[in-house]
């Protein structure tokens, strides 16, 4: 039997939103400044979108363009606010200045989260050793999927690694989802849908007109349609 395959998109607003779910996403990650690579979008933002859409919502918790933590206080303020709010999944990340997995900073989100699930962002594909981050964050409360192009050069480079995690999937390190995203085109689709691939993340894809313009939902419903067509493994 085909399994589904979970469709995210980007959103920047409420009419990113409300267009994503027209054209049959799935999920919401919720962004501000893709200018910086996606930061933590404000509070009101959130509640607008929570309240337009009933497709689950995952925030972003980064500050600043780069993959170090920052000012940590501040990001486990965002968590208490967004929390408050009714936020109950979120998207962070974040590396040590040797390119290992920063434990200090993820552990004292994930402390705050409460049981929240969680998706470990694009960092894993700067690391200095991916398979060692994975292995390192294994037992972290929450956290459920890795969204990775499996190369900080994108799915184009990073496909045969995507294609090897893919394999290791049930192994120690390799239990959560993995969700390709990043440069991410249609014809990578029917590849990583026979490898097993259940999740797919678009965000410049999903606009027509480019990050200046809004979601189309029908450039996604073609995604929709696309990995409807594609069996899994």
């Amino acid at each position: 039997m085909t399994t589904r395959a979970l469709l995210e998109v980007i959103a920047l607003d409420v009419e990113d939103a409300v267009a994503a779910q027209a054209g049959g996403a799935d999920r919401l990650e919720l962004v501000t400044d893709m200018g910086a690579d996606g930061l933590t979008p404000e509070v009101g933002t959130f509640a607008e979108v929570r309240a337009a859409v009933d497709i689950p919502v995952r925030v972003m918790l980064r500050a600043a363009d780069g993959f170090a933590a920052g000012d940590v206080d501040a990001l486990v303020r965002v968590v208490r606010d967004m929390r408050d709010a009714g936020a109950d999944a979120f998207v962070f990340g974040f590396l040590d200045e040797v390119g290992g997995p920063d434990l200090g900073a993820v552990e004292r989100l994930v402390a705050q989260l409460e049981g929240c699930r969680w998706t470990f962002h694009r960092a894993v594909d700067r690391a200095a050793d991916r398979d060692a981050l994975r292995k390192q964050l294994a037992d972290q409360p929450g956290l459920d999927t890795y969204l990775t192009a499996g190369s900080a050069e994108g799915v184009d480079a990073g496909l045969p690694v995507l294609l090897a995690e893919a394999a290791r999937r049930g192994e120690p390190g390799y239990t959560q989802r993995l969700m390709a995203g990043g440069g991410l085109r249609l014809d990578h689709v029917p590849e990583l849908r026979a490898a097993g691939v259940d999740a797919f993340h678009i965000g410049g894809a999903a606009r027509p007109g480019g990050w200046n313009a809004p979601v189309g939902a029908r450039a996604v419903r073609e995604w929709r349609t696309a990995l409807d067509a594609s069996p899994d493994a």
